[in-house]
């Protein structure tokens, strides 16, 4: 597995949230894959995407079988390929394997419900042009949330390739791994345990959630990672806001030019941080180094371009979450 722009502090040398993330990891999950290992420069931003990876699609009485689609049929709306390599390992995990190989030759589910819900979940991306809502419950609907922000990020900060080579494509490697993870994947787990990592928030749960714990760590989410748009200014910011909100998830053909031409009229200190987070909310994978260089001049620190980049990918995120609000449903 390769960082695309820094790698990030051995697992071993972590320590205080960040460590103790790891742990419900190594208990919970895949362990700190580099998926987590990313955010781990911004531990609070860490803890709280686990919370809402963990409290969304692992915890719960909702069919881990569906949210496992959710999370493949939204990583292949985004384009996130490691993402839906991964799941689809999950799948395998699951015993659904001729699910999971439907879904990594990008088909459509034979059962009709299960079309349905892979439907629901890619229309997702632009939520306006679909007039989308939900008609699902905290668990599946935080998942579909909680995979639109995470297929950004990987997107921005990881390579594609979750196994040399691209081997995860590979049907038995991806069979065997899925096996290997089986009685883990399987284990129920109890709702609201990776609330004690998350710190006291300003904003308040969803309501589409209904106090669940799915809407406690979404709302920790959005906290933590809108923090980002501090690194910017008002009208990097507003530029950033309202460019989400009309484009509404569309894939520009040409990212670079695209950005380009958003920010040409910005002052020159707000153009290459406010072109990092449209394309963190758009193209994530269209971030270069060239781009990550220039921002580096004056933000040196990692933190600070995962901070940038979760704040383009919950400014997205949370477009689709907006969709959710009373008076949608």
């Amino acid at each position: 597995m390769t960082y695309r722009f820094f790698t990030p502090a051995p697992v071993k040398a972590a320590t205080g949230l960040t460590a103790e993330v790891y742990r419900h990891l190594r208990d919970e999950f895949l362990g700190p894959v580099p998926t987590f290992q990313a955010l781990s420069a911004a531990p609070d931003l860490l803890a709280a995407t686990w919370a809402l990876l963990r409290e969304a699609l692992l915890a719960g009485d909702a069919s881990r079988v569906d949210r496992e689609l959710v999370a493949s049929a939204v990583s292949r709306a985004n384009r996130c390929r490691f993402c839906v390599d991964a799941h689809v390992m999950l799948l395998h995990a699951l015993g659904e394997h001729s699910l999971a190989e439907v879904i990594a030759r990008g088909e459509t589910p034979p059962e009709p419900r299960l079309a349905q819900l892979a439907a629901w979940a890619e229309a997702s991306r632009s939520p306006r042009a679909a007039a989308w809502s939900s008609p699902y419950g905290p668990e599946v609907t935080g998942t579909l949330l909680a995979f639109h922000f995470i297929n950004r990020g990987v997107s921005a900060l990881l390579d594609p390739d979750l196994l040399p080579g691209g081997l995860q494509r590979s049907p038995i490697v991806r069979s065997v791994g899925g096996r290997l993870y089986a009685k883990k994947a399987r284990e129920p787990k109890e709702p609201g345990r990776s609330l004690p990592l998350l710190g006291a928030g300003t904003t308040a749960p969803p309501g589409w959630a209904g106090g669940s714990p799915v809407g406690v760590a979404y709302a920790s989410l959005k906290n933590a990672a809108m923090q980002g748009g501090s690194l910017l200014s008002d009208l990097a910011r507003q530029t950033v806001t309202a460019t989400v909100r009309w484009e509404d998830g569309r894939h520009p053909a040409r990212p670079a030019e695209w950005a380009a031409d958003l920010i040409r009229d910005l002052p020159g200190p707000d153009r290459v941080g406010t072109r990092i987070a449209l394309l963190a909310a758009f193209a994530p994978s269209a971030i270069r180094s060239g781009d990550v260089a220039l921002w580096r001049l004056s933000h040196p620190d990692d933190a600070d371009l995962v901070r940038l980049v979760a704040y383009g990918a919950i400014t997205a995120t949370d477009h689709v979450a907006q969709a959710l609000s009373p008076a949608h449903l």
